[in-house]
């Protein structure tokens, strides 16, 4: 299957893969000048581009850099972005804080993950042995 993308801003990038087995592909920071996060700031952040999925039996993902959670404390501030197939805007990462100290978001600065995933509907799933069972049933919560 093809994804489409589009530059929506001058300077976007288009999102590539860091390395050949990597998962996602990389949305960087389509911005003119740095962005502050200050210690628990929020800030919505352009990556420049838009999608056209394959289909409705897709989606798009956007998730954290791990990188600059572990190193940083910058997260998703809304945990995992999803991308529905009819959406043609321009993906915005929204950032926060976590940390301690303030970071400073460079332009073209890698920023997110972008994963499309195929989304299908099942008329019956598989049995395991786990089955229905959640929220602390395989053992400490």
């Amino acid at each position: 299957q093809i994804l489409k993308i589009k530059k929506m801003r001058p300077g976007a990038e288009v999102p590539q893969r860091a390395t050949e087995g990597a998962a996602g592909l990389d949305l960087r920071a389509c911005i003119d000048a740095p962005v502050t996060l200050a210690p628990g700031g929020l800030a919505m952040i352009p990556s420049g581009i838009a999608v056209s999925l394959p289909g409705s039996g897709y989606a798009a993902f956007v998730f954290a850099r791990s990188g600059l959670g572990v190193k940083h404390g910058i997260s998703l501030s809304n945990g995992v972005g999803v991308i529905d197939s009819d959406y043609r805007g321009e993906i915005c990462v929204g950032l926060c804080n976590l940390g301690t100290q303030p970071y400073e978001i460079q332009p073209g600065e890698r920023i997110a993950q972008l994963v499309v995933l195929p989304v299908q509907e099942a008329a019956e799933l598989d049995q395991t042995q786990r089955g229905a069972g959640g929220f602390g049933s395989t053992g400490r919560s």
